[in-house]
């Protein structure tokens, strides 16, 4: 245990948010002199924020998740958005099947002049064959149980060194369910994931012990609090979501900005959504310092400015390089302009920044992930490399005595 308990809470925002706060965590992971993210104390994760928390968890690092998910196309464990795009088939065929029932119902409620059904009132029950998600997640789920059950990780939140929370609400009750918590650690960690990331209309519900489970975030956005009531003293939360300001991004781009109506429908409900998820979670927020007194949490979201967040292809992997980075570098300035108000939040919790790492305008995220933490340890990517190199040297070693 840290001197302090420390925890990490990372907010939801599917493939775009997952891969803007890998660049946020790579920064906050190097600003932290002495202290790595993957030795705190607590961890919870909402939505695909669940998917980085279970990782960091694990003892993943955040420079691991780069080369695994962002970088390396090479990589056996490398995350592909297009798992997130499959037909849920399984969901189609079981609604399907249910269609002739429910169309002959239509029919005899129709015909039977006892009910005095109009033709629409009859037919209403046909919605109940419209499939709950349009998307399988379950790659999700598979690709997690892989990469957890390599030597060292762990698919058991008992079998973990420190406690992990993972977020998903029953849909059926609206409750919101840690995973990992009492009574709730022995569902696999890759199927809570999976769970707390099943957001509705897009994924089917999970069932989980027959009850069905969808998106952490239908009830709040980040459950902040399940972790200080867990009893972490300082929380670092990362938030990738929020809403776009035109105006802002036309300043910082020196020109005017086009209207987010140009981009239809999507771009309209985009917006939307991000502002109901902001607006919650900074209602939610302003209550931690009244219900928790003792404890200091610290928010680092990306700037409504900058519309290369808004705007990326998760298809493309230059495009998600270039997100990861825009999260490294705000995340970098935030913590460089907070500076003064933070450093004394971290150092009552025994935390030192590196403020001179920060300041360092010319440092990008592949230097970051390059150098790693300059603690002595060394990184899933070094270890293949040089495991490569040795296996090198070796045959041709006795290639020569052959």
């Amino acid at each position: 245990m840290s001197q302090t308990t420390i925890g990490i809470a990372l907010a939801g925002g599917g493939p775009l948010g997952a891969i803007y706060e890998i660049g946020a965590l790579v920064a906050l992971d190097e600003a932290l002199a002495g202290k790595k993210l993957t030795d705190c104390d607590i961890y919870l994760g909402v939505s695909s924020g669940g998917f980085l928390a279970a990782g960091l968890a694990n003892g993943i690092t955040p420079q691991d998740m780069y080369r695994m998910f962002i970088a390396s196309e090479s990589a056996s464990d490398l995350f592909e958005p297009e798992i997130l795009l499959r037909p849920a088939l399984k969901e189609y065929q079981g609604r399907l099947t249910s269609l002739p029932a429910l169309f002959t119902s239509g029919i005899r409620d129709y015909l039977d002049p006892s009910q005095s059904r109009g033709f629409f009132e009859a037919f209403q029950r046909l919605a109940k064959s419209i499939p709950t998600g349009l998307f399988d997640n379950t790659g999700i789920c598979q690709l997690l149980t892989n990469l957890f059950d390599a030597p060292g990780r762990t698919n058991d939140f008992r079998s973990l060194e420190h406690k992990l929370f993972l977020i998903a609400t029953d849909l059926d009750s609206c409750e919101a369910v840690a995973f990992g918590s009492d009574g709730w650690d022995d569902v696999p960690i890759a199927l809570a994931v999976q769970a707390s990331a099943a957001l509705p209309g897009l994924y089917p519900p999970v069932e989980i012990r027959g009850r069905h489970f969808v998106d952490g975030a239908l009830v709040k956005t980040l459950h902040a609090s399940v972790a200080l009531e867990e009893g972490a003293r300082l929380l670092l939360c990362v938030n990738p979501i929020v809403p776009y300001d035109s105006r802002l991004a036309a300043e910082r781009e020196g020109g005017p900005n086009p209207s987010l109506v140009e981009g239809g429908l999507a771009m309209v409900l985009s917006q939307t959504f991000r502002s109901i998820i902001h607006s919650r979670l900074h209602v939610t927020m302003s209550r931690y310092g009244k219900e928790f007194p003792d404890s200091d949490v610290v928010l680092f979201e990306p700037c409504g400015g900058d519309e290369k967040i808004f705007f990326t292809n998760v298809f493309s992997y230059a495009d998600r390089d270039r997100l990861s980075e825009i999260g490294f570098q705000t995340t970098r300035s935030d913590i460089l302009h907070r500076y003064d108000a933070i450093a004394p939040v971290f150092a009552r919790h025994g935390l030192e920044i590196e403020r001179e790492r920060l300041a360092d305008k010319d440092r990008t995220l592949v230097q970051a992930v390059s150098d790693g933490k300059h603690n002595g340890l060394h990184s899933i990517g070094q270890i293949t490399t040089q495991l490569g190199e040795t296996l090198d040297r070796l045959e041709r070693l006795l290639g020569s005595q052959s």
